[in-house]
């Protein structure tokens, strides 16, 4: 043996050898081989038999072969085994991958990093590729070989710094992780993979060897329709849930993906709501960050059931016209050991100088949307959601955190950008790229953005110079209508404009109005207890204002619970309270929500023209003394207009009167106060306008105000 090769066969046995298919498998003639787990091998070539020789005592083999296909024969005590031999099997990635790797342009990553089971060259085995390109050696790990990272290291491949290995005999099931030694010599904590497909359920945190979700989808007809019933002139009301805690068993256990399709799929028919948005299911190793903290941006969560069960669930949802929105987290990672921090002993998907790669709000890490391949990384996820499992929408988190270099940072704590400005202008490249491509590639499909600052153009074309999302959050109007209703009534006429302003700019994006699960955690309280007044007042502003919601230009969102009034804030280790149905103040609030999501759809004043000024006229916003709001919905395809009003004082108004836009016999399509929903049952049924000019109009009518609550009115 020569000096050069028992170095080499020493770096093998200590897992420092940093080009294994130079020294393992098949040589001029000779087969090497590290099996330390084996007391004896040969090689066994069609019917010959090869053995080799114990050229170390740790577990080193080798001898002439004849013939490169093979098969290894082990023994250990009275135990014998046949397995192929990973080292004598080719290339698995292509020139063309290698490539498009390299230039962080590999639209579907997702296909070939990650653990593929796949046939290579007639024989069944899954192909391992990761990205980590200033490690010294990365191995495949696993319960298939003991967690031993001197038995499968992979090959390097030199220009996009991917490793690559075929393990023939494996299949799915198998637990993995990657073990890496740095440039230094450090070795680094076993890293889960990044373009896993499946991980184990918390507090396990390895992979799983899975397959890409092969499902057969039946939502044609969905798919055929998704962009008109995703347009600005569509009505759309999302139901945001919680997968863990919207519904669970007798013993509080959490329910699987095909069991919530059970409840879900009927009961947001019922509800009337057009679309679902799931907290992250990306799968996340802890619980308490509802998804927030991703670690497999390529996986659903397995606390729920595999992925081809998630994909019935959207299948399901789908099939009972119901669109399907997940939440998305692209602007930052935990510093879990085994998550993409320092993942080959550098800062490689997140910025090395914590003024960038630091959150100090969220004690996460930060990507680096500079690097092109981490950027390719993010957007292969937000296209493999799409690709793989149908979904309607990417609500992007946490969007304003991306494009401020100084979010939540005080000076000298942030770097800024080459023109001096704090504009994260990386970030905003990496946005615009992910939107044009989810509008290119997925047709009807959309992005909404979560961003709370005044950020220009943020759903506007990129073409425009936008940023590219359909809709963005409207957190002011949230923030301010929220803080009206918290205020006593004799208060409110001193904050009427907290219900106008959001009209100064409702037309500068496309908004949602959220409610979301934001609003009811960490010491806020559930919307029912941020009320003000007693109970019954507390239920009738709660009416009011979901009236005043569903009425005001913008797609609607409400976190689940709120639709019945939850009582107590979120918990997500418990089922919602749904036993508070049997009370008829909490019943009536779930009908009023039903009903104004079926007005909402019916009536196309109220949502054609979400996005336009053309659709909304303030009839009276003047009468802050009496806390009395009008205004008027207007559609642009010949249907009838709607009035609003809102009396957001607990006293009845008597011939209070209002202008009309045309006269003759009225109706009130919806009153916030009806019995029906828990309320006092003071109202106008059928409404006469008489051609007496009020508030600019041509016609009016006497009403009378019910207290705390909203009207709609249509001509009869």
């Amino acid at each position: 043996m020569t000096t050069a090769l028992a170095s080499d066969i020493e770096a093998i046995l200590r897992g420092s050898h940093s080009n294994p298919f130079a020294i393992l498998g098949p040589h001029e003639g000779e087969v090497r081989v590290f099996a330390p787990q084996a007391a004896e091998v040969a090689a066994v070539s069609g019917d010959r038999r090869f053995p080799l020789e114990r050229v170390h005592p740790e577990g080193f083999f080798a001898g002439p072969v004849e013939g490169d296909h093979y098969r290894l024969e082990m023994s250990s005590g009275d135990r014998t085994w046949t397995a192929e031999d990973p080292y004598r099997f080719g290339l698995v990635l292509g020139e063309m991958d290698e490539y498009l790797l390299a230039e962080g342009r590999h639209r579907q990553l997702y296909e070939k990093l990650g653990a593929h089971p796949v046939t290579h060259e007639g024989v069944e085995g899954v192909a391992f590729a990761v990205w980590a390109p200033n490690a010294r050696r990365v191995s495949v790990v696993g319960d298939f070989n003991a967690w031993d990272g001197r038995r499968h290291p992979m090959r390097r491949r030199l220009g996009p710094g991917i490793w690559e290995l075929f393990i023939p005999g494996l299949s799915e099931g198998a637990l993995y992780k990657y073990e890496i030694i740095s440039a230094h010599g450090e070795r680094m904590p076993l890293k889960a993979d990044p373009v896993g497909f499946l991980h184990e359920q918390s507090p396990g945190t390895a992979s799983v060897i899975s397959k890409l979700p092969d499902y057969s989808w039946q939502d044609a007809g969905w798919m055929s329709g998704r962009a008109e019933r995703q347009d600005r002139k569509a009505p759309i009301s999302i139901y945001e849930v919680h997968l863990g805690s919207w519904r669970r068993g007798g013993e509080n256990e959490v329910l699987d993906y095909d069991a919530i399709a059970d409840l879900l799929v009927p009961y947001l028919t019922e509800m009337g709501f057009t679309h679902v948005e799931f907290l992250p299911v990306s799968e996340h190793p802890f619980t308490g960050s509802w998804g927030y903290q991703p670690i497999g941006l390529f996986a659903p969560t397995s606390r729920y059931g595999s992925p081809e069960a998630f994909a019935r669930l959207v299948d399901r949802l789908h099939g009972a016209g119901i669109g399907v929105i997940i939440d998305w987290v692209p602007a930052h990672f935990p510093s879990d050991a085994h998550g993409l921090g320092r993942f080959d002993g550098t800062a490689l998907y997140e910025h090395a100088d914590p003024r960038q790669g630091f959150h100090q709000d969220w004690n996460t890490l930060i990507y680096n949307f500079g690097r092109q391949e981490v950027a390719n990384f993010l957007q292969a996820s937000a296209l493999y959601w799409l690709d793989r499992f149908h979904i309607d929408a990417l609500r992007v988190d946490a969007v304003a955190s991306m494009l401020y270099l100084d979010y939540s940072r005080e000076a000298g704590q942030w770097i800024p950008n080459q023109f001096g400005g704090n504009e994260n202008l990386e970030a905003i490249d990496f946005l615009r790229g992910v939107n044009e491509r989810v509008c290119a590639d997925h047709p009807g499909a959309i992005t909404i953005a979560e961003e709370s600052t005044a950020f220009p153009k943020v759903s506007r074309p990129v073409s425009d110079g936008g940023l590219g999302f359909g809709f963005k959050w409207n957190m002011g109007w949230m923030h301010d209508t929220l803080g009206y209703f918290r205020r006593d009534p004799i208060h409110r006429r001193h904050h009427q404009n907290d219900l106008t302003f959001g009209m100064v700019y409702a037309w500068s994006e496309d908004f949602v109005l959220p409610l979301s699960h934001d609003e009811v955690v960490h010491g806020k309280g559930s919307l029912i207890r941020q009320m003000a007044g007693d109970r019954w007042q507390k239920f009738a502003n709660l009416r009011a204002y979901f009236g005043f919601m569903w009425t005001h230009p913008g797609k609607k969102l409400l976190f689940m619970g709120g639709e019945f009034a939850q009582d107590r804030e979120w918990n997500h280790d418990q089922s919602l309270d749904w036993h508070l149905l049997d009370d008829p103040l909490h019943g009536g609030m779930q009908n009023l929500i039903r009903d104004l999501n079926h007005l909402y759809r019916d009536q196309p004043a109220l949502h054609r023209l979400d996005c336009e000024p053309e659709g909304f006229e303030w009839v009276d916003a003047s009468d802050a003394a009496q806390s009395v709001l009008v205004y008027l919905r207007k559609s642009d395809d010949g249907s009838p207009p709607v009035v609003i009003v809102c009396n957001l004082t607990p006293q009845v108004q008597h011939d209070y009167r209002i202008g009309l836009p045309q006269p003759g016999p009225w109706r009130e399509a919806l009153n916030t106060d009806a019995e029906a929903y828990g309320g006092s049952g003071v109202g106008n049924g059928r409404i006469e306008a008489q051609e007496q000019s009020w508030h600019g109009r041509v016609a009016s009518a006497s009403l009378t105000l019910p207290p705390l609550a909203t009207l709609v009115l249509v001509p009869a």
